[in-house]
C-alpha cells in the first residue's frame, strides 16, 4: 500500500539546531510527492515529503500483531540526513516495531513513531488474521548422557604413551599423595 509521509519542520530549540524535523502523519493511499508544502503555521511548515510502499510479510505477523495491539497502534518512519536539496531522505515505512528497532541500533537513521490511521490498522489486522500462525512452544528434553562422570586427565587419543597425555593439577596431586 502506498503511504505518504508528512514531515513537520519547526524552529530548533537550541542555537546548535536551526530546525527540528518530525514525522507528524502518514497518508494511506497517497500519490507521488516530492517535498510538497501542505500547511504553514508561522515558522512551522508541514511537507508531504515522500510516498513509499508499506509492504507486509507473512513471516513478520507476530511483530505486526504486537504493533497493532499497543495502546496507540503506530507505523514507523525511517529517515536519514540527505545530501542535496532535501534535508532528509525517507528510507522506509514499516508497521513492524521490531524492524524499526533494528534501524535504531546503528544511530545513522532517524526513526519516528507515527500513530496509525484507523483504516491502516484495519488493513494490517486483516493481514495478520489471514496469515498469523501461533508457534507452539516445545520444551526440548535433555539427552540421557551422564554428565557426572569424571574424565579428568583424558587427552588426545592419538598419543600412545600415558606420560604424554595432559593430566590436570588435581590428578597430579592425587597421584603424589
Amino acid at each position: 500500500m502506498p503511504i505518504g509521509v508528512v514531515l513537520r519542520k519547526t524552529p530548533g530549540a537550541t542555537r546548535w539546531a536551526a530546525w527540528h524535523w518530525t514525522a507528524s502523519a502518514v497518508l494511506p493511499g497517497a500519490g507521488p510527492a516530492d517535498w510538497r508544502v501542505m500547511r504553514e503555521e508561522g515558522a512551522a511548515v508541514e511537507y508531504h515529503a515522500a510516498t513509499l510502499m508499506l509492504e507486509l510479510h507473512g513471516a513478520e505477523t507476530e511483530a505486526y500483531l504486537h504493533g497493532i495491539s499497543a495502546r496507540v497502534p503506530s507505523v514507523y518512519v525511517v529517515m536519514r540526513e540527505a545530501v542535496g536539496e532535501a534535508p532528509l531522505e525517507v528510507v522506509l515505512v514499516t508497521a513492524s516495531p521490531y524492524e524499526a528497532q533494528d534501524y535504531t541500533d546503528s544511530g545513522e537513521e532517524i526513526v519516528e513513531k507515527v500513530p496509525m490511521p484507523h483504516g491502516l490498522v484495519a488493513w494490517v489486522r486483516e493481514f495478520v488474521e489471514e496469515f498469523h500462525e501461533d508457534e507452539v512452544f516445545v520444551k526440548r528434553r535433555r539427552d540421557r548422557k551422564r554428565v557426572d562422570l569424571v574424565e579428568d586427565g583424558i587427552g588426545d587419543p592419538r598419543i600412545g604413551k600415558a606420560a604424554d597425555i595432559y593430566a590436570s593439577p588435581a590428578l597430579k596431586r592425587r597421584r603424589l599423595s
